[in-house]
C-alpha cells in the first residue's frame, strides 16, 4: 500500500530546487574567483611555464655557444 503525502512531496521538490540553486551559485562563485585570480596574476606580469621554458632553452643554447666560442678563441690564441 502506497500513501502519498503532499507535504513531503512538496518539501522534496523544494529541497531539490534549493540544491539546484545552491549548485548554480557555487559554480558562479568559482567562475568569479577564477576570473579574479587570473586578473590578479596578469597584473603581476608573471610568465607562463611555456614562456619560462622557452627562455631557459634559449639561455642554455647561448651558454653552449659561448663555451664553443671560448674554446675556439683559446685554440686560436694557443696557435699564435
Amino acid at each position: 500500500m502506497q500513501t502519498s503525502n503532499k507535504f513531503l512531496d512538496d518539501m522534496s521538490k523544494l529541497m531539490t530546487n534549493a540544491m539546484g540553486v545552491a549548485q548554480g551559485a557555487k559554480d558562479e562563485a568559482e567562475t568569479a574567483f577564477r576570473s579574479m585570480i587570473d586578473r590578479w596574476l596578469a597584473d603581476r606580469d608573471f610568465v607562463t611555464r611555456e614562456e619560462f621554458d622557452a627562455v631557459r632553452a634559449m639561455a642554455q643554447k647561448a651558454r653552449e655557444e659561448n663555451e664553443a666560442l671560448k674554446a675556439r678563441i683559446e685554440a686560436l690564441e694557443a696557435g699564435r
